[in-house]
């Protein structure tokens, strides 16, 4: 994707709601640069070829147009990516050799596609994802819930599975902690990437981004509203090959996560609890009604989500058990690091391959990004 796609997904981040499926269908048709450029003009809505969009729909077209042209006017693309380069956060294109490929998923016709994806940490987005599994559940979560999610992504973190969620209090939280403290874990967010929320998780999000990484569809300095949450859903099921619900209610919010999964045709697992608590009742329905996998541990889950998301049973720790072509890259890798093309040079490689080896090593917890590059882990 060239220079003026990029820049102009970026500005659209701070103008049009993510996830929007008419802006989708219009970007697949005309491409960000030019629908950015007619925006920012004023012009008319750009059409799709075979929508079949009734008066009615025109309509909210044209409102919704007007209201970005609006705040279009307002944003200096230039500015933006500075204050994003200021925060630590880069921004992600489709195309990109950090885009995950799961995201693909989204652009099917109808669907809420990504237009872009602003990133904040040392970790590579589309390595953490290669071999992971999303847990979530209820903020309000009890202390049954958290041990069981905490134990659970500890156990998944050891074997090199990289553990995505939402970020929030409850589940979500205990499954972050416990991931980050035996390996690594992705933070989907519903606000930018620089904005702590909630709160009290600050501390946590700045531990996180040393090995791991913070994602979001908004753009730096954003807040959240409640609509947020529920687009970022389906970030978080689009992103791993299999969605875990340790914990929720009725009427629980991680249960529109495991429609998105369901969607998406991800596994969709779900951890029982006790009959008597209104905070399994959500997991319980997912068992009865929606075909969930019944999982209680780790090895549960890697059962579940192996075949399809190509994870192994345990972590890959050994080179002896890589090909020759990967295990010359991590021979190759300098002891303070090196980027993809000193790497490449020092194996005597090309650098697509050796970029395509550096991705299968991270997903083996072999390397990790560094501000040199790439390193061994430690």
């Amino acid at each position: 994707m060239d220079e003026d796609e990029v820049r102009a997904l970026a500005a659209l981040t701070a103008v049009a709601p993510p996830g929007d499926p008419w802006l989708g269908a219009v970007l697949g048709e005309h491409g960000a640069a030019r629908v950015w450029a007619e925006l920012v003009a004023g012009a008319p809505p750009p059409t799709v070829p075979g929508d079949g969009e009734t008066v009615v729909d025109r309509e909210r077209v044209a409102q919704r147009w007007t209201r970005w042209h609006a705040r279009a006017a307002g944003v200096d693309v230039d500015a933006l990516l500075a204050a994003s380069a200021a925060a630590g956060v880069r921004f992600v294109a489709p195309g990109d050799p950090e885009w995950p490929g799961r995201l693909e998923a989204l652009d099917a016709p109808g669907g809420r596609r990504s237009h872009g994806l602003w990133v904040r940490g040392r970790g590579d987005l589309r390595n953490l994802c290669l071999r992971s599994a999303a847990i979530v559940g209820s903020r309000a979560a009890t202390s049954y819930g958290e041990h069981v999610a905490a134990e659970i992504a500890y156990d998944l973190a050891e074997r090199s599975v990289t553990v995505v969620s939402g970020g929030a209090y409850g589940i979500d939280g205990a499954a972050h902690r416990a991931a980050h403290a035996a390996g690594a874990t992705v933070v989907v967010l519903a606000c930018g990437p620089d904005v702590d929320y909630p709160r009290g998780h600050a501390g946590l999000f700045a531990d996180i981004t040393r090995t791991g990484v913070l994602v979001s569809e908004r753009p730096v300095g954003a807040r959240p509203t409640a609509k947020d949450f529920l687009v970022r859903n389906r970030l978080i099921a689009a992103l791993t090959p299999g969605t875990v619900v340790v914990e929720a209610g009725r009427r629980s919010g991680a249960l529109n996560t495991a429609s998105h999964a369901a969607e998406l045709h991800r596994v969709l697992m779900a951890v029982p609890g006790p009959v008597t608590s209104a905070m399994s009742a959500g997991c319980h329905l997912l068992l009865r009604d929606r075909q969930a996998a019944c999982v209680t541990c780790a090895e549960d889950v890697l059962d579940q989500i192996g075949p399809l998301g190509g994870v192994a049973p345990g972590p890959v720790r050994l080179s002896a058990e890589l090909a020759p072509e990967s295990a010359r890259v991590l021979d190759a890798i300098p002891r303070s690091g090196g980027g993809p093309a000193v790497i490449a040079r020092a194996c005597g490689r090309d650098l697509e391959p050796t970029m395509r080896a550096l991705g299968l090593l991270a997903a083996a917890g072999l390397v990790e990004r560094c501000p040199a590059g790439w390193r061994r882990t430690r």
